[in-house]
């Protein structure tokens, strides 16, 4: 059996965070164990850590740790890794919702004991008739074939706990363990079964505030750690794309339009880093990202 610990990020998630316990709570598994989950509410305001006490009453494997003050996710992180000790660690975001049979995909691949890191499979809940929202689903179809050949790690991740702590200046955490993991020469690994719903932005302003994020954080875990995800290759991305463009209009006039944002995207995030020297490691919320459909 491979047990494991659960731990969720949480700043004023009270719209999701019972759906998401909830979802964790009733999961089917045969090989895997989940002995926690732990919440980590950082400086939550909207009774977040309310609706974690009250499921907590109900099973003993729910606990909340609180953050008196909002601190970035990487502090949040840091002090969830000084809590637990179990050997395999789940992380989720905490504005997603898993299937029933998510985290035994995701946690089965460690029966390996060369791997030392493993990714889930987001998938968004945009409906792709809008252009963001088309742009959305292209994107996240874009990392999924990524990841089938080189891991590209984030949402939902399970890793093995051979490090105390991230960089507390860190903006994306996913792609900052991934180093420390392949630096103790474990591999990484993708679980497509592992699907997490997720909500991408519903409009231009917040695609560019989520993704211009995101981008500097890459860019800050390149320079302080020497390493580059594997979404960093433009060309790769572009040939994944020519590769799988489906005969249907949207690819061919919002395709290319996306790409264009995606670049503008990325020419922000290298000037707020590089000339500018911001690193958002807390970040303003991109609240249309919160919106998760009541059907899930």
């Amino acid at each position: 059996m491979l047990h494991c610990c659960i731990g969720i990020m949480a700043y004023n998630e009270a719209a999701n965070i019972g759906r998401l316990l909830e979802g964790l709570l009733n999961q089917k598994t045969e090989k895997v164990a989940i002995d926690r989950i732990i919440v980590v509410a950082s400086g939550c305001t909207d009774g977040t850590e309310d609706i974690v006490c009250e499921i907590a009453q109900k099973d003993s494997r729910v606990e909340l740790l609180v953050q008196e003050k909002r601190e970035g996710k990487a502090s949040a992180v840091n002090l969830f890794m000084r809590n637990i000790d179990h050997k395999i660690v789940v992380m989720q975001s905490a504005d997603t919702v898993p299937v029933e049979g998510t985290i035994e995909a995701l946690v089965s691949p460690f029966e390996d004991p060369n791997v030392g890191m493993v990714g889930g499979h987001p998938i968004p809940t945009n409906l792709d008739d809008t252009f963001i929202g088309f742009g959305i689903n292209l994107l996240w179809d874009l990392h999924h074939l990524v990841s089938l050949r080189y891991p590209k790690i984030g949402e939902l991740i399970a890793f093995r706990n051979i490090f105390y702590q991230i960089p507390n200046e860190t903006a994306v955490d996913e792609a900052s363990i991934e180093p420390l993991v392949i630096g103790q020469g474990m591999r990484l690994a993708y679980a497509p079964e592992a699907l997490v719903y997720n909500r991408g932005p519903e409009n231009i302003r917040d695609f560019i505030k989520q993704r211009r994020r995101i981008f500097a954080g890459h860019l800050y875990v390149k320079e302080t750690l020497g390493y580059k995800v594997s979404t960093m290759n433009g060309a790769r991305i572009v040939r994944l794309y020519l590769q799988n463009a489906k005969f249907d209009w949207r690819y061919f006039i919002w395709g290319p339009g996306i790409v264009v944002l995606e670049v503008f995207v990325r020419l922000l995030a290298t000037y707020d880093y590089l000339i500018m020297r911001r690193n958002p490691f807390s970040w303003a919320i991109a609240e249309s990202t919160k919106k998760l459909p009541e059907i899930i």
